[in-house]
């Protein structure tokens, strides 16, 4: 947390305790909506409340979208229905189509019936295709020109939009050019209009050469490639290439937060959007689950120790060792574990390159394993003046961490062909396959050579 926002938050803090409406309501309104919500989020429940009613009405719906769904909810319903639809009347499509779901039926009725003929067939439109894909992005509220135009013509054309109440998009940077049936031809960037003759065409300083997405494209693919091609904006066009909407540089962007979060929290069994103050009884049926399936796990390495209970028992040097085999294949495991996840989301790894990265991981695996058998063998040897128990742990040191690198690599790519999030399970699976395999192989050894 920066300085500045843990300065805001004491503040909002001290002006909840004492009850300062005004220095609430003079504190919401020099931060952004964005802030606002972390300074909700930041809250216990019964201070989120009081901050929430001094948001002015016509920042609520920028805040609500910033929020996660369940704690979007809970704000609503403590939220009066007109005030909903004051602050819902400047909204975008797009906008309203992600929060949509979680408002009242009346406050949805009602912004339909005020909407005239073109703005309801947009909203239709947006609310058509899934949130995690192109259509879901993009914003219905485009500006476009037809190729035949003059520069002078254009620009006098975005002064009138300028000057109109909606005003003109948000972080428009171009504008797109189609022709008598709205099919795209190409899109010129405003700083061609302000620096060309202004008696010349759209069409000879407009570029054809457009990175374009169709509706359903997977969101995902869509931050990539506004990452790759380094892009402010983009068109997304129907099947028959006619423009029905733009995606901008600041929706990406969401998206590629949403993905990082998801792959951190998933691997605690997390939602992607935790929060911190959730009622407690649901935060712990969340959590119980993969804490109960972390416990079945742990059964299973016990009862494979369990199967070497006479070897533990006669050679005590065994249970000190035993640990350290488990998590240094865990270790290497998860190393390439999240190698391969990321590979997966960026769409790097398919089925021409997954054998090679096999062979690159063991081949890793091999050599970091020959260098730290010999160390821990050599370690064992010392400690325990007995060189067979330092073979058989050195030994056991090399099947583990190849099985850890073999089983990060195997184990995303299976799980994303069952339709398993792999950030969610991998860790998991990752856990299970190298305590098993570390505690077998080490005591199976011992209990062959040793004893």
């Amino acid at each position: 947390m920066s300085e500045k926002f843990q300065h805001l938050v004491n503040a909002i803090d001290n002006a909840i305790a004492s009850q300062d409406v005004e220095a609430i309501k003079q504190l919401v309104a020099k931060i952004s909506a964005a802030e606002i919500a972390r300074l909700i989020e930041s809250l216990p429940l019964k201070m989120r409340l009081s901050l929430w009613q001094q948001v002015p009405t016509a920042s609520r719906t920028k805040v609500l979208l910033e929020l996660n769904g369940e704690l979007r909810r809970a704000l609503i319903a403590e939220t009066d229905e007109q005030e909903l639809l004051d602050s819902l009347s400047a909204v975008q499509m797009d906008e309203l189509a992600d929060i949509d779901e979680d408002l009242p039926m009346g406050v949805i009725s009602a912004m339909v019936q005020a909407m005239d003929s073109q703005r309801r067939q947009r909203y239709e439109l947006v609310k058509h295709y899934p949130d995690e894909s192109a259509g879901g992005l993009m914003d219905v509220d485009i500006t476009a020109v037809r190729a035949d135009v003059s520069i002078k013509a254009a620009l006098r054309y975005l002064r009138r939009l300028r000057q109109r109440k909606a005003g003109l998009p948000e972080h428009l940077d171009s504008l797109m050019v189609v022709d008598r049936n709205n099919v795209l031809l190409g899109v010129v960037p405003l700083s061609q209009l302000v620096s060309n003759d202004l008696n010349l065409s759209v069409r000879q300083v407009m570029s054809t050469q457009v990175t374009r997405f169709t509706p359903l494209i997977p969101a995902s693919q869509v931050a990539q490639v506004f990452k790759d091609d380094d892009l402010l904006s983009a068109p997304v066009v129907d099947e028959q290439h006619k423009l029905i909407g733009r995606i901008t540089v600041d929706d990406v962007i969401d998206v590629i937060q949403d993905e990082a979060d998801k792959e951190v929290f998933s691997r605690a069994g997390l939602d992607s959007h935790p929060d911190m103050f959730a009622p407690i009884v649901s935060s712990s049926g969340r959590r119980g689950l993969w804490l109960g399936l972390n416990l079945i796990t742990a059964f299973l390495a016990s009862w494979v120790i369990g199967q070497f209970e006479a070897s533990i028992e006669k050679v005590v040097a065994l249970a000190v060792l035993m640990p350290i085999v488990a998590s240094m294949g865990g270790v290497a495991g998860s190393q390439t574990l999240t190698l391969v996840i990321r590979g997966l989301a960026l769409n790097q790894l398919n089925r021409s390159n997954l054998a090679k990265l096999v062979g690159h991981e063991l081949a890793i695996g091999g050599l970091n394993g020959a260098l730290w058998a010999a160390v821990v063998a050599s370690i064992a040897y010392l400690w325990f003046g007995d060189w067979q128990l330092g073979i058989v742990f050195g030994a056991a040191m090399m099947i583990v961490l190849l099985c850890g690198v073999l089983a990060g690599t195997l184990i995303p790519t299976l799980l994303k062909k069952l339709g398993i999030d792999p950030a969610l399970a991998g860790g998991v699976v990752l856990t299970t396959i190298t305590d098993v395999v570390g505690f077998f192989a080490f005591l199976g050894l011992a209990t062959a050579f040793i004893l």
